[in-house]
């Protein structure tokens, strides 16, 4: 892979968990991979710079032709001074970039079966910090989010249920939040019919759906 082209699904990363357990079977597998993303055009000595062919040492070291001195092909990586298989950090990775909401450092070590949470906090957080990418842009123009609820937890109440202070809340919330105070039945609308208040036309209780606890009509 060039280093100005994006990487390609299938070439450059598997697709699939069926073309990530095919790439990566074993430790050579995931071994050649690294060394092919840290060196695309061939083995560069770090410390004299030389591009030669390196000698693998039976310790899994890289032995630089012309300086004699030895590199690992992990240093500088998250992957430095680990005791675990790179198949395991594959894995790792492979979990953490899949999942849609999120991994957690419990699941991560429940799927893995890694020996301590401790262990499965220190990767994660490894492997969120290299996900960072270095100079990114700030977010500019319209920024869409999905909802966001602020505030401490309240005791025997649980998400949406949770009053918020109206001086926490955006402008148009805070109107919008103002108005709907002023509705007895407006924290009872999704569940009742009692509210039709005509001054909330977003107020769910206006509905023509039936609800639990409506009167329909016979």
């Amino acid at each position: 892979m060039d280093s100005g082209t994006r990487p390609v699904a299938g070439v450059d990363y598997p697709r699939t968990f069926q073309e990530m357990d095919d790439w990566f079977r074993d430790e050579a597998a995931c071994r050649d991979y690294v060394r092919r993303l840290r060196w695309p055009a061939g083995f560069v000595c770090p410390h004299c710079g030389a591009a030669d062919v390196a000698w693998i040492m039976s310790d899994d070291l890289m032995r630089c032709r012309s300086c004699r001195r030895r590199t690992s092909l992990t240093a500088g990586t998250i992957f430095e001074g680990t005791r675990k298989p790179l198949r395991t950090w594959f894995m790792a990775m492979w979990f953490v970039t899949s999942q849609k909401n999120g991994v957690s450092a419990l699941g991560l070590q429940r799927t893995l079966g890694l020996g301590s949470y401790e262990t499965a906090w220190t990767w994660l957080h490894k492997l969120r910090r290299a996900m960072v990418r270095p100079g990114r842009d700030r977010l500019s123009g319209t920024v869409e989010a999905d909802e966001t609820y602020v505030g401490g937890p309240e005791q025997d109440k649980w998400g949406r249920d949770i009053e918020r202070p109206l001086s926490r809340l955006p402008p148009r919330r805070m109107a919008r939040a103002s108005a709907a105070s002023a509705c007895a039945g407006s924290r009872t609308c999704p569940r009742t019919a009692s509210c039709r208040s005509s001054a909330m036309p977003w107020c769910r209780g206006r509905s023509s759906i039936p609800m639990a606890g409506a009167a329909t009509p016979g």
